[in-house]
């Protein structure tokens, strides 16, 4: 009887079985091996050592087979040409020791939609091969995939990369972030990420604060890895997009019955969290009345789901993000005072992209290499490279909505794009500049004097927009935009370009 091998990845679910806080049970790689017998099962693994030695010496207590893992490295965990390649390699690497002595089974469940969608490839194609799927209503079963499914397959794996674009937009971090992904050069944020690294091995609440898109759930998901609690989850909660009536059940979780449309018990994401990490973003969106409850939880270790009188023990260590100031909303009576204590044991302030001196450059680069390497498997994508009057125009503007703002704009550029070079006729229209209305122009006039503003950066920010939208309304000739500002001749306009550089 030939020799029985299981190929699969490990996915976050199997790691999270190990720890005992999934929701799925045992897993996909686990439930397999439990139902069929094995003699040897081959892993690929993108996540670092520490994260998986665990897991498999968990592994290895429900089955006697040899388990090996191939550690591989991933740019993306839905890149197809790079998931292709690392199971190719192993799959090549397995046919030349063992020979044809050896019967293999690709898993399907672990990983992601990609990483299933590259086995079926080979298993139909150079590496013949049972392929398994396995769910909790379904357990373990063969998976039938005719050959021609292909005709069928291959237009939902280019639907795939709008999927990926659609993501791509929203800027979420990896869940394998740390702080070295962090993209920087500048002391402050040196400064910023060594505190941080500090902060992240204690179980202390963290309060993070910064501006619309400076990077707070990446830091917290940085801070989250790098710490003791790092195999756990990493629960993330917009606490502005939770209407009020259901908050309490959001985060408690509820008994089925507990009210209308309860058809069954809920965990919430306290107790999904519990003994990892609760990433509370906005918190300054919640409710007074949430507030109330939310500390009533931190102060108590315990929750008590809608519908049940007995309180249940959770451990979480919050950390918790806000675009606005806390202080000022205590002030103004609409925040907690005490619960601002509790939340802000450490504070990290992040700065906004303007304030970053020599960070841009390398931001832009990073985040174009990202948006090229997530479109690699698109068909017909062209990697985009800026030209050297885009990259200026990205460096002289404002960027408001900060890292966010700058991933997207890329990714408008690299779509509106037809040629590989990105030049600033794409730049100016991928750009979005919000106007300022009524009140809105603090961002200029009503900057807090006492920690002290930048007068001649703001001059210049002033200097470099109107003289942009003069050149543009007059189509470029100087003397028509000169008199646009008030200027008496075109060579004064000439060297104000000069000085801002905008020649």
């Amino acid at each position: 009887m030939p020799h029985q091998a299981l190929v699969c990845w490990i996915g976050n679910t199997d790691l999270k079985a190990s720890s005992g806080v999934s929701p799925d049970g045992d897993g996909p790689v686990a439930n397999a091996v439990s139902a069929i017998k094995f003699d040897e099962i081959h892993l690929l693994c993108d996540y670092p050592k520490e994260k998986w030695k665990g897991y498999v010496d968990w592994l290895s207590k429900r089955t006697s087979a040899l388990i090996k893992v191939h550690q591989q490295t991933l740019s993306s965990p839905t890149n197809f040409r790079g998931i292709y390649k690392a199971a190719d390699s192993v799959l090549s690497a397995l046919w030349k020791a063992k020979g044809p002595g050896f019967q293999y089974t690709f898993h399907l469940s672990p990983g992601t939609p990609s990483m299933a969608a590259v086995w079926i490839l080979l298993a139909k194609t150079s590496y013949p091969a049972q392929l398994l799927q396995s769910s909790r209503e379904a357990g373990v079963e063969v998976a039938d995939v005719p050959f021609d499914i292909a005709a069928e397959f291959i237009p939902d794996l280019l639907r795939t990369a709008d999927q990926r674009q659609v993501a791509l937009s929203e800027a979420r971090p990896p869940e394998a972030a740390g702080f070295e992904d962090i993209v920087h050069r500048s002391p402050m944020m040196k400064q910023l990420i060594a505190e941080a690294h500090r902060a992240a091995r204690r179980s202390l609440p963290i309060l993070i604060e910064g501006e619309s898109g400076t990077g707070k759930e990446l830091f917290a998901q940085a801070i989250h890895n790098a710490s003791p609690r790092a195999a756990m989850n990493f629960v993330a909660v917009n606490c502005g997009a939770i209407p009020a009536e259901l908050l309490e059940s959001e985060f408690f979780g509820h008994k089925k019955g507990a009210f209308s449309g309860a058809v069954t018990d809920r965990l919430g994401h306290f107790g999904e969290a519990h003994r990892g990490t609760l990433f509370l973003d906005e918190i300054g969106e919640l409710p007074k009345a949430m507030q109330t409850k939310l500390l009533r939880a931190l102060q108590q270790g315990e929750v008590t789901p809608v519908g049940q009188s007995k309180p249940v023990k959770v451990d979480v260590r919050i950390i918790a993000a806000t675009n606005r100031t806390l202080v000022e909303d205590v002030a103004a009576g609409r925040f907690r005072e005490d619960l601002l204590y509790r939340l802000a044991v450490a504070v990290i302030k992040l700065p906004p992209i303007r304030e970053r001196k020599g960070d841009l450059n390398l931001l832009i680069d990073a985040m174009l290499d990202y948006v090229n390497r997530q479109a690699t498997a698109e068909p017909g994508y062209q990697k985009k490279k800026l030209s050297v009057s885009a990259r200026n125009l990205l460096l002289q503007h404002h960027w408001p909505g900060n890292v966010r703002e700058l991933q997207n704009t890329l990714l408008r550029a690299s779509l509106w794009s037809e040629a590989d070079s990105i030049g600033p006729d794409v730049v100016k229209r991928a750009l979005m500049t919000v106007p300022v209305v009524g009140g809105r122009n603090e961002a200029i006039l009503d900057r807090d004097i006492e920690t002290g503003v930048k007068l001649e950066d703001l001059m210049a920010q002033v200097a470099r927009h109107y003289l942009q939208r003069a050149l543009e309304h007059a189509k470029g000739n100087k003397t028509q935009a000169a008199n646009l500002v008030g200027f008496s001749s075109y060579q004064t306009l000439t060297n104000w370009l000069k000085k801002y550089g905008l020649e």
